[in-house]
């Protein structure tokens, strides 16, 4: 089973640098642009739009690459 998050759900991953922090901004269910790249997800392979607690950035990034806080 594939691993879910909500908006506001704080997660960890791993980064360039080490292990970053931050939060779900939304889960991305169609294949868009964002952060800079092609996104490809569906309902049934979702992706998910991070910010850095850090750097203030944001990714996308697959269930797989996250871990839930707490």
């Amino acid at each position: 089973m594939t691993k879910s998050f909500k908006k506001g759900d704080r997660v960890t991953w791993q980064s360039h640098g080490g292990t970053a922090e931050g939060e779900v901004v939304r889960k991305v269910t169609e294949d868009t642009e964002l952060a800079g790249r092609t996104v490809r997800a569906s309902k049934d392979e979702p992706q998910y739009l991070v910010r850095s607690d850090k750097s203030g950035g944001e990714a996308v990034h697959k269930p797989s690459a996250l871990t839930k806080k707490g």
